[in-house]
Protein backbone atom coordinates (compact mmCIF):
# COMPACT_ATOMS: atom_id res chain seq x y z
CA UNK A 1 0.00 0.00 0.00
CA UNK A 2 2.93 2.33 -0.46
CA UNK A 3 1.13 3.90 -3.41
CA UNK A 4 -0.72 6.21 -0.98
CA UNK A 5 2.43 7.82 0.42
CA UNK A 6 1.15 11.39 0.10
CA UNK A 7 -2.07 10.51 1.90
CA UNK A 8 -0.01 8.82 4.61
CA UNK A 9 1.81 12.08 5.20
CA UNK A 10 -1.37 14.21 5.18
CA UNK A 11 -3.64 11.93 7.21
CA UNK A 12 -2.29 12.81 10.69
CA UNK A 13 -3.19 16.49 10.19
CA UNK A 14 -6.56 15.55 8.73
CA UNK A 15 -7.36 13.31 11.69
CA UNK A 16 -6.39 16.05 14.16
CA UNK A 17 -8.98 18.30 12.52
CA UNK A 18 -11.56 15.48 12.63
CA UNK A 19 -10.83 14.85 16.31
CA UNK A 20 -11.33 18.55 17.12
CA UNK A 21 -14.68 18.34 15.31
CA UNK A 22 -15.92 15.48 17.51
CA UNK A 23 -14.23 12.36 16.18
CA UNK A 24 -12.24 11.91 19.43
CA UNK A 25 -15.49 11.27 21.31
CA UNK A 26 -16.51 8.73 18.68
CA UNK A 27 -13.16 6.96 19.07
CA UNK A 28 -13.70 6.71 22.82
CA UNK A 29 -17.21 5.34 22.31
CA UNK A 30 -15.89 2.83 19.76
CA UNK A 31 -13.40 1.35 22.22
CA UNK A 32 -15.29 1.63 25.51
CA UNK A 33 -15.91 -1.74 27.12
CA UNK A 34 -13.30 -3.68 25.17
CA UNK A 35 -11.36 -6.35 27.07
CA UNK A 36 -8.55 -8.78 26.39
CA UNK A 37 -6.54 -9.07 23.18
CA UNK A 38 -7.40 -6.70 20.32
CA UNK A 39 -6.30 -6.40 16.70
CA UNK A 40 -6.67 -2.99 15.11
CA UNK A 41 -6.62 -3.25 11.32
CA UNK A 42 -5.35 -0.17 9.50
CA UNK A 43 -4.18 1.57 12.65
CA UNK A 44 -2.85 4.55 10.73
CA UNK A 45 -0.68 6.75 12.90
CA UNK A 46 -2.08 5.36 16.15
CA UNK A 47 -4.76 7.94 16.81
CA UNK A 48 -6.98 5.34 18.55
CA UNK A 49 -4.31 4.13 20.97
CA UNK A 50 -4.98 6.77 23.62
CA UNK A 51 -8.65 5.74 23.74
CA UNK A 52 -8.20 2.05 24.65
CA UNK A 53 -9.53 1.21 28.11
CA UNK A 54 -7.24 -0.42 30.70
CA UNK A 55 -9.25 -3.66 30.42
CA UNK A 56 -7.49 -4.30 27.09
CA UNK A 57 -4.44 -6.46 27.75
CA UNK A 58 -2.77 -6.02 24.35
CA UNK A 59 -3.35 -4.36 20.98
CA UNK A 60 -1.76 -5.65 17.79
CA UNK A 61 -1.94 -2.66 15.45
CA UNK A 62 -1.61 -3.67 11.79
CA UNK A 63 -0.67 -0.90 9.35
CA UNK A 64 0.65 -1.34 5.79
CA UNK A 65 1.82 2.24 5.13
CA UNK A 66 5.46 2.64 6.31
CA UNK A 67 5.29 6.33 7.31
CA UNK A 68 2.10 5.82 9.31
CA UNK A 69 3.62 2.74 10.97
CA UNK A 70 6.56 4.81 12.23
CA UNK A 71 4.17 7.41 13.67
CA UNK A 72 2.03 4.65 15.21
CA UNK A 73 5.06 3.15 16.94
CA UNK A 74 5.74 6.53 18.56
CA UNK A 75 2.11 6.73 19.72
CA UNK A 76 2.28 3.16 21.04
CA UNK A 77 5.07 4.16 23.42
CA UNK A 78 2.67 6.47 25.27
CA UNK A 79 -0.47 4.34 25.04
CA UNK A 80 -2.32 3.35 28.24
CA UNK A 81 -2.22 -0.32 27.16
CA UNK A 82 0.50 -2.45 25.53
CA UNK A 83 0.50 -1.86 21.75
CA UNK A 84 2.58 -3.70 19.17
CA UNK A 85 2.68 -2.07 15.73
CA UNK A 86 3.20 -4.43 12.80
CA UNK A 87 3.33 -4.32 9.03
CA UNK A 88 0.49 -6.29 7.56
CA UNK A 89 -2.13 -6.75 4.91
CA UNK A 90 -5.73 -6.28 6.04
CA UNK A 91 -6.94 -9.08 3.75
CA UNK A 92 -4.46 -11.64 5.09
CA UNK A 93 -3.80 -11.26 8.78
CA UNK A 94 -0.92 -13.35 10.09
CA UNK A 95 -2.79 -14.12 13.29
CA UNK A 96 -3.94 -17.57 14.43
CA UNK A 97 -7.59 -18.54 14.14
CA UNK A 98 -9.82 -17.70 17.11
CA UNK A 99 -7.07 -15.90 18.99
CA UNK A 100 -8.33 -12.37 19.72
CA UNK A 101 -11.25 -10.95 21.66
CA UNK A 102 -11.92 -8.01 19.36
CA UNK A 103 -11.08 -6.60 15.96
CA UNK A 104 -11.22 -2.84 15.48
CA UNK A 105 -11.55 -1.11 12.11
CA UNK A 106 -11.75 2.66 12.03
CA UNK A 107 -12.05 4.53 8.74
CA UNK A 108 -10.36 1.68 6.90
CA UNK A 109 -13.03 -0.49 5.24
CA UNK A 110 -13.60 2.24 2.67
CA UNK A 111 -10.06 1.91 1.36
CA UNK A 112 -9.14 -1.78 1.50
CA UNK A 113 -9.03 -3.75 -1.74
CA UNK A 114 -11.67 -6.21 -0.61
CA UNK A 115 -14.06 -5.55 2.25
CA UNK A 116 -15.37 -9.11 2.16
CA UNK A 117 -11.87 -10.57 2.49
CA UNK A 118 -10.94 -8.25 5.35
CA UNK A 119 -14.14 -9.00 7.25
CA UNK A 120 -13.82 -12.73 6.62
CA UNK A 121 -10.29 -12.68 8.02
CA UNK A 122 -11.47 -10.58 10.99
CA UNK A 123 -14.12 -13.19 11.71
CA UNK A 124 -11.52 -15.97 11.41
CA UNK A 125 -9.24 -14.49 14.10
CA UNK A 126 -12.00 -13.70 16.59
CA UNK A 127 -12.69 -16.00 19.51
CA UNK A 128 -16.28 -17.29 19.74
CA UNK A 129 -18.32 -14.34 20.97
CA UNK A 130 -15.55 -11.92 19.98
CA UNK A 131 -16.44 -8.46 18.79
CA UNK A 132 -15.97 -6.45 15.63
CA UNK A 133 -15.92 -2.76 16.50
CA UNK A 134 -16.14 -0.36 13.58
CA UNK A 135 -16.24 3.35 12.95
CA UNK A 136 -16.80 3.73 9.22
CA UNK A 137 -18.70 5.93 6.83
CA UNK A 138 -21.34 4.11 4.82
CA UNK A 139 -23.24 4.51 1.58
CA UNK A 140 -25.67 7.42 1.66
CA UNK A 141 -29.28 6.62 2.36
CA UNK A 142 -30.67 8.95 -0.29
CA UNK A 143 -30.41 8.46 -4.04
CA UNK A 144 -29.02 11.94 -4.67
CA UNK A 145 -26.20 11.63 -2.15
CA UNK A 146 -25.45 8.09 -3.31
CA UNK A 147 -25.03 9.44 -6.87
CA UNK A 148 -22.62 12.08 -5.59
CA UNK A 149 -20.64 9.39 -3.76
CA UNK A 150 -20.48 7.24 -6.94
CA UNK A 151 -19.34 10.22 -8.99
CA UNK A 152 -16.59 11.05 -6.51
CA UNK A 153 -15.57 7.37 -6.30
CA UNK A 154 -15.09 7.13 -10.05
CA UNK A 155 -13.13 10.36 -10.34
CA UNK A 156 -10.84 12.12 -7.92
CA UNK A 157 -11.76 11.05 -4.37
CA UNK A 158 -9.88 7.72 -4.16
CA UNK A 159 -6.72 9.43 -5.41
CA UNK A 160 -6.97 12.22 -2.84
CA UNK A 161 -8.12 10.11 0.10
CA UNK A 162 -5.82 7.10 0.16
CA UNK A 163 -8.06 4.80 -1.88
CA UNK A 164 -11.25 5.68 0.03
CA UNK A 165 -14.50 4.80 -1.70
CA UNK A 166 -17.36 6.82 -0.21
CA UNK A 167 -20.16 4.79 -1.77
CA UNK A 168 -19.28 1.32 -0.51
CA UNK A 169 -22.08 -0.47 1.29
CA UNK A 170 -19.94 -1.21 4.31
CA UNK A 171 -22.81 -2.15 6.58
CA UNK A 172 -24.03 -4.77 4.09
CA UNK A 173 -20.49 -6.19 3.87
CA UNK A 174 -20.36 -6.48 7.67
CA UNK A 175 -23.63 -8.42 7.68
CA UNK A 176 -22.49 -10.61 4.74
CA UNK A 177 -19.45 -11.57 6.79
CA UNK A 178 -21.75 -13.09 9.40
CA UNK A 179 -21.68 -10.42 12.05
CA UNK A 180 -25.05 -10.34 13.78
CA UNK A 181 -24.88 -6.77 15.03
CA UNK A 182 -22.56 -3.82 14.85
CA UNK A 183 -20.24 -5.26 17.49
CA UNK A 184 -20.48 -9.04 17.79
CA UNK A 185 -20.07 -12.20 15.77
CA UNK A 186 -22.48 -15.07 15.40
CA UNK A 187 -19.80 -17.50 16.67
Amino acid sequence: MTKHRLFGRLYPAMSRALDQAGMAERRTALLTGLTGEVVEIGAGHGVNFAHYPPTVTRVLAVEPQPHLRVLAAAQAAGAPVPVEVADGDAEHLTIPDRSVDAVVVSLVLCSVRGQDEVLSDARRVLTPGGQLRFLEHVRAGTAGLARVQRALDTTIWPHLAGGCRLGRDTLAAIHRAGFTSSTSTSS
